[in-house]
């Protein structure tokens, strides 16, 4: 029997579901969104779904399926919080933009993924190998990082035209 396997993009501003191409719901997150607020708000948005386990990209790096640091864009908790017991079903977790990475990666060569959105995603895939790079936390002048440049807050921070010349 073949699984049913659910796909969830955490993200700082939203955090979509899809079940195919064609089957996908959203629900608002951001900066106060705690673990129990997500499980909530997936119950009420899951509602007639039939799924076997889920995938979910985490905004915040990840190692060996577990979350290491709270998200910059989200509330606090995530740690050490448990999804697979929290929503029932077998969960394997990974950072958002490695999961994306893996997505969009045509087998053969080398694929450097950078993802903006709320912050900056990026993730390298070759061969047989998927690494989450963090490459948002990169200094930038007056001791800020480069993901407060670009994607949302840099957009709402400089404004589309200086933000279309920064980036």
């Amino acid at each position: 029997m073949k699984r049913r396997i659910l796909v969830v993009d955490i993200g700082g501003s939203f955090v979509k579901l899809l079940m195919s191409e064609r089957v996908e719901r959203e629900f608002a997150s951001g900066a106060r969104m705690t673990p129990k607020q997500f499980v909530a708000k997936f119950k009420e948005t899951v509602k007639g779904w039939n799924f076997d386990v889920a995938s979910i990209g985490f905004p915040a790096p990840v190692g060996n399926g577990r979350i290491l640091r709270n998200p910059k864009h989200l509330g606090k908790g995530w740690i050490h919080f448990n999804f697979a017991r929290a929503l029932g079903i077998p969960v394997r977790i990974v950072n958002d933009a490695a999961m994306q990475a893996l997505g969009s990666f045509r087998s053969g060569g080398r694929m450097l993924f950078l993802g903006l959105g709320t912050g900056l995603g990026s993730a390298l895939v070759w061969d047989r190998n998927l690494m989450s790079l963090e490459l948002g936390d990169l200094p930038y002048p007056n001791g800020k990082i480069i993901e407060n440049y670009l994607g949302v807050p840099g957009l709402a921070k400089l404004g589309k035209r200086k933000w279309q010349r920064e980036n």
